[in-house]
């Protein structure tokens, strides 16, 4: 019996750093294809006339237009094309919009690989769910695939604001940070801003590195990982 073909991907992000890392994270998930990257709604749209394609990692906020749209339009068209939506944004009235037009997953950014494979690994399982529905049991099984497990628990004393806002400002620290400038910019104690940034390590979207000057210990600079982690 021959292996099913894999789920055929296309990634939408505007970012192309992101763009390339969410392509990697695709890559290494078994039964799992990237056919490309697009970074506009217009790139979008002549990579799906291309290549067929089975599923959108789709970014929102696209400089040429709402990646809703791009879905609306889609759904117009009559394609079949199932979107994951891959975005920063949290208005619940954008989620809302998102399931009425068929999104069947909704990742919210920064993220690390197991929450984006996961993700995957559930869609994967609903799509090849087949045969006729015995009764409300199996429609209920077919359906739980989609659905997300209860996000794992901070370690005792972080919250996810924070988590996030100390996450945003290592993102924009291209060269890095410590954790007394990411206390100052984050309004917290230095030592509060470190055990954030350690979680960021240890969950693998940042790396760390003893970093030498002229006198003195070394300071740990805190870098984000926009790809997987080596």
């Amino acid at each position: 019996m021959s292996a099913a073909p894999p789920v055929r991907v296309l990634v939408v992000e505007d970012d192309p750093v992101a763009a390339a890392a969410h392509a990697l994270y695709v890559g290494r998930v078994p039964g799992f294809a990237v056919t490309g990257t697009a970074h506009t709604v217009a790139e979008a749209r002549r990579a799906l006339e291309r290549t067929p394609v089975d599923l959108l990692l789709l970014d929102l906020y696209l400089p040429d237009g709402h990646g809703l749209g791009l879905a609306r339009a889609l759904r117009a068209a009559g394609q079949r094309v199932d979107v994951i939506a891959v975005t920063s944004a949290r208005d619940l009235a954008v989620v809302r919009e998102s399931v009425s037009l068929g999104v069947v997953q909704y990742v919210l950014k920064p993220f690390a690989f197991p929450t984006l494979r996961d993700r995957l690994l559930r869609y994967a399982e609903f799509r090849t769910a087949a045969g006729e529905a015995g009764g409300q049991d199996d429609v209920d099984r077919a359906l739980a695939a989609l659905r997300a497990p209860q996000p794992a628990a901070l370690p005792k004393g972080l919250s996810a604001p924070t988590l996030d806002r100390v996450a945003g400002i290592l993102r924009a620290a291209p060269d890095g940070i410590t954790a007394a400038a990411a206390a100052g910019a984050a309004g917290i104690s230095r030592i509060t801003a470190r055990r954030y940034l350690e979680h960021l390590v240890d969950t693998d979207r940042a790396v760390r590195a003893p970093r030498y000057g002229q006198v003195g210990r070394p300071e740990l600079h805190y870098r984000w990982v926009p790809g997987p982690a080596a």
